[in-house]
């Protein structure tokens, strides 16, 4: 049975929320307050969080914020109701990683349109990690100039957004918290959601794609090597000679040497 939290501290709102939920045959549990909504989450792991903003205790942005925090309770999918509805405060529960927003009043139709949406993508996202993680990966080419450098990044769909974002900017001084601020989630939460899709961090797939690049430029130009660095976004010329011999077991000279060589 699907369970669902609802953190509301005015009683008769949380009893036809959980009354509403119930019906729907859903196990409903209630908070009185952020404090205990917090407790209750991590007790029971709902699989999906309602909870209002204005509340004694802790608001519903402290309760958001302490549970993105929490790796158990991370992904949790996340809706605020709130009578607050102006553009700023419905912006700063996003940016926390709030999945939707709710304005009071709502009708138990929306409210219901709004969980199925949050649980349905919930349910294709673990789809997508299950169907990865059982990939088996190609032997790699010793050709690279085959390999297509975009090919390198996951093609999860509920991550599209944030691979796009790396594909367009990757030659840039990017980092996490670029991605996680273009995307509309907070770094913490970006970051727990991309390794669980994909078993890496965000940072990774960044200097994935970099690496990718300068691979492609080392074969296909002659550009020095610190040109190559600077063309696709290392700032620090040592950083970029640790990473490129992190990933391939020696400088980007002698790795353009070999190549040319095969």
């Amino acid at each position: 049975m699907t369970k669902i939290l609802v953190i509301e501290d005015e009683a008769e709102s949380r009893d036809i929320f959980l009354d509403s939920l119930e019906a729907e045959g859903f196990e409903a549990i209630a908070a009185e307050n952020g404090l205990v909504g917090i407790q209750q989450a991590q007790e029971h792991l709902p699989d999906l969080v309602l909870c209002d903003i204005l509340m004694p205790e802790l608001d519903g942005y402290g309760v958001l914020n302490t549970l993105r925090q929490n790796p158990l309770t991370a992904t949790i999918p996340f809706i605020f109701f709130s009578a607050k509805s102006t553009k700023t405060e419905v912006r700063q529960g996003m940016n926390l990683g709030a999945d939707d927003y709710l304005t009071k009043p709502s009708t138990v139709e929306e409210l219901l349109e709004a969980i199925a949406t949050r649980l349905k993508k919930q349910v294709t996202m673990r789809q997508c990690y299950v169907a990865q993680s059982q990939q088996v990966p190609e032997p790699q080419s010793t050709n690279t100039k085959s390999i297509d450098p975009q090919s390198l990044l996951p093609t999860c769909p509920q991550l599209k957004e944030v691979f796009d974002f790396i594909e367009a900017n990757y030659y840039q001084s990017i980092t996490l918290c670029d991605v996680a601020q273009a995307v509309g989630y907070s770094a913490a939460y970006l970051t727990d959601l991309v390794r669980r899709q994909t078993g890496k961090p965000v940072n990774h797939w960044i200097v994935e794609r970099r690496m990718a690049a300068v691979r492609a430029l080392l074969l296909e130009t002659n550009q020095s090597a610190n040109q190559i660095a600077e063309a696709v976004g290392y700032q620090n010329e040592g950083h970029f000679f640790r990473q490129f011999r992190q990933y391939h077991g020696t400088t980007p000279q002698a790795w353009r040497k070999a190549q040319h060589i095969q």
